[in-house]
């Protein structure tokens, strides 16, 4: 249901909903520029993707489409889109852990293992 009002939790919503949309999109961009295929797995990248938003996370897209899902939660203050969104992420990780960085050092090898470890799979090394 839409707020009766917006507020200041209703606009934090808005801007991780908007935040969340670009950072999937621009993801899913440096897949089809960069890596010159898509997110579906029938069509993956051929090259490996360290650019764009890759270049802070191993993983973006998935953060992206979570922070669309926390946004949500906040403009309607919505528990259950909370618990969406945690769900979401849980099984993000999963899938990451058990399928996609397996597949990934299969196709890539030495240039994925390099990739791992200057970059984490959820939050930027910040540098001092």
């Amino acid at each position: 249901q839409r707020p009766v009002r917006i507020g200041p939790i209703e606009v934090l919503g808005i801007a991780l909903l908007v935040l969340g949309a670009v950072l999937a999109l621009w993801s899913v961009l440096a897949f089809v520029f960069i890596g010159k295929g898509t997110p579906a797995p029938f069509d993956a990248p051929r090259r490996l993707v360290v650019a764009g938003p890759y270049r802070w996370v191993r993983n973006p897209m998935y953060i992206g489409a979570g922070l669309v899902l926390l946004g949500a939660a906040m403009f309607y203050q919505s528990i259950g889109l909370v618990l969406y969104a945690v769900a979401f992420w849980s099984a993000a990780h999963l899938f990451v852990l058990f399928y996609e960085e397996p597949a990934l050092r299969r196709r890539f090898g030495a240039d994925y293992e390099e990739y791992t470890r200057s970059r984490r799979r959820w939050m930027p090394k910040w540098r001092s």
